[in-house]
Formats: C-alpha cells, structure tokens, sequence
C-alpha cells in the first residue's frame, strides 16, 4: 500500500542550522502515527516542513507517492495535506460557521459540498453545533481546538498534521479529542500527531515515532513504545 504521506531523509532547519537530521518515516492510509519527544526534539518542525511552511536541505516529502518537491503550501492543502499548527489558529473575529466555511474554500468544492462538509463536522462536535454564531474570541480552550481541527476537516484532507493539540485543555476535552482522532482514522484518515502528552497520543495510535535533538531513536508500534519503560523513562518523561 502506497503511504498517505512519506517523508525520506529530511533535514531541515532554520537559519542555516539544522534542526532534523536523516529523518524517515511513513503513515498509512487509515493510520495514526505519534510523533514524540522532548521540548525541543523537533517535532513541530518536522510538521512544518512537511506542510511546505519550511524548506528542505536534504530529502524528500510525497503525498500518495507523489513528490512534493517545489510545490507549495496551499497547492499542498488542496492535494489533501491539512495542518493544524500549535496554538489553536483560528479567525477569532469570524463565527464559528465563518472559520468552518473558510476551511471547505481550500478543497475548491460548491457551496453545497462545503455546507455538507461543515454540517458532518458540527456531528463530529456538538459543542461547535451549540456554538455556531459565537465569535472565535468567545470560545474556550476545547472548543478553540475544536474548531481548528474541524476546519481542517472541512476540507475533507487525505492527511491531517496535528501539533499539540492537547496543549492547556482539560483531561477529557483531550480525551474527546484523541477519541476523534482515532475514529477519523478508522474511516481512513491519515494522522500526524505531535504530542507531547505522550500517554494520550500512545493510547489511540498505530505506531509511534521518537525523536530525540532532531534524530529518529526508535519508530515502533504504539503499544511496544508504551510498554517500554528503559525508553519511556530516557525520552519521554514517563
């Protein structure tokens, strides 16, 4: 099976200083795969290089076995790559409906399959549902996350970035989240999840990847990674 996305041999970083080195690792169609490690290791920067936010020194990214070489971040989104940055980016001028509606713009459908888009979103988030007119600046936390990774969905991606989405939130809206996640991924989402809630992000993925300054230190199944207590207590702060 040809990998949702693939990432071969990057190294990147800023200013001239890289940050990650010789990384590989694939997610398949369906597949949830952690991203892992200290402050630092370079996962939110191995997300932005993935998205086009970020240039590539040496390597390579493909989306469905295409290349992505040269093409940029919002031809990216368009082929099916969504990224939902740390911080939970939304428009908080805009409703809850208005920044839905901005993320079914990218998949350049009618109007029609944009409102079906946001309509199976507001299924996925009864909060949202509850919330449409309020303004982004109006919401909490939870909900703010929420609506960022539902924006993505709008647009119906074949591959979903996802950094820390369980920063500053509530033990269950991060449990209500990575419950989302998984069950996207059973209807045949592919996810890149970085996470420093490393207990959270093992307990819903396939496989989860290690990075430690920048480098691969072990790429396993999920559960094998959360088993392993030498590892744990060496990377993960667990």
């Amino acid at each position: 099976m040809t990998p949702a996305l693939a990432v071969h041999g990057l190294t990147t970083g800023y200013g001239g200083a890289p940050v990650l080195h010789d990384v590989t690792l694939e997610v398949r169609p369906g597949a949830l795969v952690a991203l892992v490690g200290a402050n630092g290791a370079g996962k939110t920067t191995l997300l932005r290089a993935a998205s086009g936010l970020l240039p590539l020194a040496a390597g390579a990214v493909a989306l469905a076995g295409d290349d992505l070489q040269g093409v940029g971040v919002e031809d990216r989104a368009r082929r099916g790559l969504a990224h939902v940055p740390e911080g939970r980016g939304v428009v908080v001028e805009l409703t809850v409906d208005e920044n839905l509606q901005l993320g079914g713009l990218t998949a350049h459908r009618s109007a029609g399959a944009r409102r079906a888009a946001v309509e199976e979103v507001y299924g996925l988030f009864p909060s949202l549902d509850r919330r449409r007119a309020a303004l982004g600046h109006q919401l909490s936390g939870g909900e703010r996350q929420m609506l960022a990774i539902g924006r993505a969905l709008v647009a119906r991606p074949r591959v979903l970035l996802l950094d820390e989405p369980s920063l500053g939130l509530a033990p269950q809206v991060v449990a209500q989240i990575m419950a989302l996640l998984r069950a996207r991924c059973d209807d045949g989402l592919a996810v890149l999840l970085a996470e420093q809630n490393v207990a959270a992000a093992l307990s819903v993925a396939d496989r989860g990847v290690v990075l430690d300054l920048g480098r691969v230190v072990a790429s396993r199944p999920a559960r094998d990674l959360a088993h392993d207590e030498a590892l744990r207590h060496a990377y993960l702060g667990f």
